[in-house]
């Protein structure tokens, strides 16, 4: 079964800085993406990445200050945060196999149970 597992959130004051992790059971993932939801609220994308080709993508909220990016073996991505905001409050959700649309929570087939993220 294919896993994908959250960490590295926690809380932290503006203008700090944060590092999430997401790591997936499968054997390479050439596709990531990073959302995150508010109570209340549907589940927004934040930012995404696919090699090969490379690139990334990222919401206008978050662009600037979040930085996603792989490991060597493509079976982890992480979500570098800087400057946070209180706005960036959220539980962030990590998600792989993008077929389609990056800002589409449906495009992706696998997700993860998700990291809080906390902005004072």
């Amino acid at each position: 079964d294919v896993q994908l597992v959250e960490s590295g959130g926690g809380s932290v004051q503006a203008g700090g800085s944060l590092r999430l992790t997401c790591r997936t059971s499968l054997y390479s993932i050439a596709s990531m993406g990073w959302f995150r939801q508010v109570p209340g609220k549907e589940r927004e994308a934040v930012a995404a990445i696919a090699r090969p080709p490379a690139f990334t993508v990222y919401a206008d909220s978050v662009k600037g200050r979040f930085t996603i990016s792989q490991d060597k073996a493509k079976t982890t991505v992480y979500l570098e945060m800087n400057s946070l905001k209180p706005e960036d409050t959220a539980m962030y959700y990590c998600a792989a196999d993008l077929r389609g649309d990056w800002y589409s929570p449906s495009n992706y087939n696998y997700w993860g149970q998700g990291t809080q993220v906390t902005v004072s």
